[in-house]
């Protein structure tokens, strides 16, 4: 018999962290969130004469078979799982409401649908009509995938197990499965915690691949316990300004690949589209002659990637300047600004500041430093970056540009699409690079006051 059933009082449990209290408390004494405690029925504990079946141990230099993946037959979403699929995985992907997270999963069942493998697409939160009209615009109506609607956790664990030849599992989503056997209502700590459990043993014991859909907290972090993240195999993000036409999937875990990946796919009324050329797409709309624009040769996992900085700097004369920025960090900003003017003797303290990364992305690499400035010390004195340039380098508070990773492939993406110029950190001496530049003309500096001077004509 089944102990999920037997309970021995209730505790509760800190939603952000997992840390257990037999009581309430208004702040959470493991990671400082407030209001996180949330009440959750603890199983009774077995006996102590309960038999434990010993370990059987193997030799560390026996030879082990890696399981072949599962390729999906989407390039971006086999790129950001490294490959494919393991089998006997768990996949759990988040994003905001209405990102696309639904759209992206049933197309990618629907591929590995076609392929030959038996695949099943459980919805919790739509009709089976719904789930089939959304097919039906995507044109996957025809791929043999099968569709249920259920919440019921051991339902659908029963059904599994009474099938043969399953190879992929969508789960849409773990916050709309119950367990009848925990309290508590759909989505609460306990019933989530439980319900995965549930279905990871499921995966695990018939080598399926298993997706569970999360929601997200207005933070942008999973709903619901974190010790869901530790449970799978597998953590993505679905990213992307709805604004906007293009998404990104991006690894947050991995333990079957690299988590730096990211996956570039454009939302159209036929679907999500893979990009496989992003850089082009993401600098088609820009102008040349324009100040306040630069662009950045940034690197997202093993792929490089061109994108457009936009700055806009209005002097007001305020006592209190705004700065709004989109796609980047605001405290980065705001060290940024504090260093143009202190080390490079430009005066941005009394003026608005917007800064953004043109189609919605975001970036978080150091390296974008360098055209960050640009943009702004090219909109602080009305004078256009060279349209034929890009710009990446790590900049310290005292002003200096630092060395960044990869060189190499930024340089060859800049050069691919018709860039001639870059500046970047300058190299240690004796150092060169192998080729991969091509005839680009490269700038080398040392000081953010250098690029400062060439704005404002004190280089002469």
């Amino acid at each position: 018999m089944s102990t999920l059933g037997k309970k021995r009082g209730t505790r509760f449990v800190c939603a952000s962290c997992g840390a257990v209290s037999p009581k309430w408390l208004g702040r959470c004494e493991s990671c400082g969130e407030w209001n996180s405690m949330q009440p959750d029925s603890a199983p009774a504990t077995r006996g102590a004469a309960a038999n434990v079946a010993p370990l059987h141990l193997t030799n560390m230099r026996d030879p082990i078979e890696l399981p072949a993946r599962q390729p999906v037959g989407m390039d971006e979403l086999d790129r950001v799982l490294g490959g494919g699929f393991v089998p006997g995985s768990v996949v759990l992907v988040g994003g905001d409401p209405g990102i696309g997270k639904s759209t992206l999963l049933l197309q990618a069942a629907a591929r590995m649908a076609m392929t030959g493998r038996r695949t099943i697409y459980v919805t919790g939160e739509e009709s089976l009509h719904q789930v089939k009209l959304r097919g039906q615009r995507l044109g996957v109506e025809q791929s043999g995938l099968d569709l249920a609607a259920n919440t019921d956790v051991r339902e659908i664990c029963a059904g599994i197990r009474g099938m043969e030849d399953i190879g992929l599992l969508v789960i849409d989503s773990i916050q709309t499965m119950r367990h009848d056997e925990i309290e508590g209502s759909a989505g609460s700590v306990s019933q989530v915690r439980g319900s995965a459990f549930e279905l990871i043993s499921l995966a695990k014991e018939r080598n399926l691949v298993l997706i569970l859909v999360g929601h997200v907290t207005k933070e942008g972090g999973l709903a619901g316990p974190r010790v869901l993240e530790h449970m799978v195999d597998v953590v993505l993000y679905f990213e992307g300004d709805r604004g906007h036409q293009f998404r990104i999937l991006r690894a947050a875990k991995n333990r079957y690949g690299a988590t730096a990946e990211i996956g570039v796919f454009e939302m159209t009324e036929s679907g999500l589209h893979e990009v496989a050329s992003p850089s082009a797409l993401f600098i088609a709309e820009r102008r040349g002659e324009v100040a306040g624009s630069a662009v950045f040769a940034g690197v997202e996992g093993s792929r490089a990637m061109l994108l457009e900085v936009q700055a806009l700097v209005l002097a007001t004369g305020g006592t209190s300047p705004r700065r709004s920025v989109l796609g980047w960090d605001s405290g980065r900003l705001a060290m940024m600004l504090a260093v143009l003017e202190s080390r490079c003797g430009l005066k941005l303290g009394g003026a608005d500041v917007y800064l953004n990364i043109a189609g919605g992305m975001r970036v978080g690499e150091p390296a974008a430093d360098l055209a960050i400035a640009a943009a702004l010390t090219s909109a602080a004195t009305s004078r256009p970056t060279n349209p034929s340039a890009v710009y990446f380098g790590e900049i310290g508070l005292s002003g200096e540009i630092r060395q960044v990773p990869q060189v190499e492939k930024r340089l060859a993406e800049a050069a691919k699409l018709g860039f001639s110029r870059a500046v970047l950190p300058r190299r240690p001496e004796g150092r060169g690079f192998n080729g991969s530049a091509g005839t680009m003309k490269l700038t080398e500096i040392g000081h953010l006051s250098e690029l400062v001077d060439h704005f404002t004509g004190a280089d002469g």
